[in-house]
């Protein structure tokens, strides 16, 4: 149980870094594009995610959602 303790563990720490990556690589893709390194590519992968789901709109709902979340944590 040790084991899967430092597992869990680890994979809270690395969800806590990751956050905050994707939120910003959201905001940097919303303010200049898809067509900016890195950061457009994140943002094109989750308008690709959103797309199949069918509604456009979603993109922005979730960015918002997902901004608010962070600072709300902080």
């Amino acid at each position: 149980m040790d084991f899967l303790s430092k597992i869990i563990e680890f994979l809270n720490n690395v969800t806590k870094v990751l956050i905050p990556v994707v939120t910003v690589s959201l905001l940097l893709g919303i303010i200049f594009g898809p067509d900016t390194a890195f950061v457009g590519d994140i943002f094109t992968n989750v308008s690709n995610i959103l797309n199949m789901l069918g509604e456009d709109a979603l993109l922005a709902l979730v960015s918002i959602i997902i901004i608010l979340a962070y600072l709300k944590k902080t």
